[in-house]
């Protein structure tokens, strides 16, 4: 079985041979686009390297909605192009590239209207299933069905009977965005990529015009490395135009930011067993199964304020609650919300009318030679992006290069899931897990659950649930510090597990707990302990703070009242 480890060693590795050897390709940023850049190069059988300022995927890639979608209402937009290549790009992760990690999730669309929005919505939906069969890659999904309102309120018992007339239920797909990220990054080391996060780029080095690699600084050892590559791919999504400006290169398109937001909700408030989409005047709301919880979202605003940690405001929780509650039988208040999350958007803005189009597409551009900028897009396409981002970098290099082969590339933990899920009650009885425990496992690390296990045999203490969480295991801490490239308490509590807003504590009950179990690994002493606990506090206590602000400005304010990072 192929794996691949994150650890401290690996990343200091990783950073003396990008600086000692010329790479055929660096890529910057380590959200999903950045990390299938990094995963298409090296299965190429490029050099690849891949270097990220903060934690895998810390910026947008772990605050979507954490769909894998063909974008339904794109339809209506009569943007068929991307629908099917979305819709291709679900099939390939729930059948072969990632079934451990993407999972079919059902929607519920109430309907209001007698006659014409059945056969209106019904189309759309029937054409959404249609192309995705139309590609082979839909037959894992149950087809869409229609509902009278009374089967529908048998379906969602929590919808108010007067918010519908009847309903349709069709499906898509989700995954843990920030642990797919991970898994990717993995799976890229897996095939010879060198991989370092909390490590910033801070310039581009130059011959004449010409990019030939960067200067990138070590945030943690405070060391800095000249790393030169033939050819560098800026994938930094919304930092796309602050990157871009070490060039001194804007291109013909900039990348603005478009503030999502999302609230998570014990499973008990909703009572449910699918999804909802609802209509909004802007877009659509999801309220989306995820394990004992919903998250329901998102907002569509724009955001100019920081774009390390975008807040979410007062006036933000109050715009999804007003909308969820006007179809549901017991209202949510903001006593039910356990987790608030904000995300960026990195939307395409070109320079004139004739390029606005592109906000809801990717493109790739070379603006100077030796630099390749990818942007735009969507989470579900990132493999697209990717390949189209390495096709026109290779322009640039001086050797025969082969085509994409990330269409057959499942991630790490993929092959064998699926034996291991039907042995999962002989895996139970053999480890001393409960299956519920043994499932939980398997849906967040595929057949790398066994490294799991493997830590818990050697210390039946991590086989022990988290105190304050009890949804993880203590191993999946260590685990996260050892294999998973987790350098900061943070990063556990907010991307490798998602306890910090699964929790109504927000992970503060378990920072001690976890800084403990994550010292051994990372050499922390009891000092660096208390700065990390005291870090995560100050960051929960400024999320909170900004949250009960009424509007951005003062909810950015409040959120920047926690430092960025701990110090060492």
């Amino acid at each position: 079985m192929r794996t691949a480890t994150l650890g401290p060693k690996q990343r200091a590795e990783s950073l003396a041979a990008m600086a000692e050897r010329e790479l055929d390709l660096l890529v910057v940023g380590g959200g999903v686009v950045g990390a299938g850049t990094a995963l298409d190069a090296a299965t190429r059988g490029l050099n690849t390297g891949i270097v990220e300022a903060r934690d895998w995927a810390s910026g947008t890639s772990s605050r979507s909605s954490k769909l894998i979608h063909g974008g339904l209402r794109y339809l209506e937009m009569l943007d068929f192009a991307l629908v099917r290549e979305a819709l291709k790009e679900r099939g390939l992760l729930l059948e072969r590239l990632a079934p451990h990690l993407v999972k079919p999730v059902p929607f519920l669309y109430p309907l209001q209207h007698q006659g014409w929005e059945r056969l209106y919505a019904g189309s759309g939906v029937a054409l959404y299933d249609a192309m995705s069969m139309a590609r082979s890659h839909g037959r894992g999904l149950p087809a869409h069905r229609h509902l009278t309102r009374h089967h529908a309120l048998r379906v969602a018992p929590a919808l108010r009977k007067d918010a519908l007339v009847g309903a349709i239920q069709y499906y898509d797909a989700q995954m843990d965005d920030a642990r797919y990220v991970a898994t990717l990054v993995r799976t890229a080391v897996s095939y010879g990529a060198k991989a370092a996060n909390r490590a910033r780029v801070t310039g581009f080095l130059r011959e004449g015009e010409r990019v030939v690699g960067a200067r990138v600084q070590d945030v943690e050892g405070g060391g800095e490395y000249e790393i030169r590559a033939q050819q560098v791919v800026n994938a930094t999504g919304v930092w796309t135009d602050d990157t871009q400006a070490m060039v001194g290169e804007r291109g013909q398109f900039h990348v603005r930011a478009s503030k999502g937001i999302h609230l998570v909700v014990p499973k008990d408030r909703i009572h449910s067993t699918t999804g909802l989409i609802l209509r909004t005047e802007k877009s659509v709301l999801f309220v989306i199964p995820w394990g004992r919880h919903w998250i329901i979202g998102t907002t569509d605003t724009d955001w100019d304020l920081d774009k390390a940690h975008p807040a979410a405001s007062s006036a933000d929780i109050d715009y999804l609650l007003n909308h969820v509650n006007s179809v549901l039988a017991v209202p949510l208040s903001r006593d039910d919300v356990q987790g608030v999350y904000a995300g960026l958007r990195p939307l395409l803005a070109g320079e004139s009318d004739a390029t606005s189009k592109l906000s809801r597409e990717h493109t790739v551009a070379h603006p100077v030679p030796g630099l390749v900028v990818v942007a735009g897009g969507k989470y579900t396409t990132y493999r697209v992006m990717a390949k189209d981002a390495v096709d026109e970098a290779v322009h640039g290099l001086d050797m025969r290069v082969a085509e994409c082969v990330t269409e057959d590339i499942p991630l790490l933990g993929a092959e064998g899931y699926r034996a291991m899920w039907n042995a999962r009650a002989r895996i139970a009885a053999r480890t001393g897990l409960h299956v519920v425990r043994v499932e939980h496992l398997l849906n967040r690390y595929g057949s790398l659950a066994d490294e799991i296990l493997d830590l818990v045999a050697a210390d039946p203490g991590l086989g022990e649930p988290l105190s304050a969480a009890e949804d993880y295991l203590r191993a999946e801490v260590v685990y996260a510090a050892s294999h998973e490239g987790a350098r900061h308490l943070d990063d556990v509590l907010t991307r490798r597990t998602r306890i910090s807003i699964e929790t109504f504590d927000r992970g503060t009950r378990s920072a001690r707990e976890a800084a403990e179990l994550m010292a051994p690994v990372l050499g922390w002493d009891k000092d660096q302990i208390e700065r990390e606990v005291e870090h995560y506090e100050k960051r929960v206590e400024a999320e909170r703070e900004s949250q009960l602000q009424p509007d951005d400005q003062t909810a950015d304010a409040a959120r920047l009242g926690a430092p960025d990072i701990v110090p060492l």
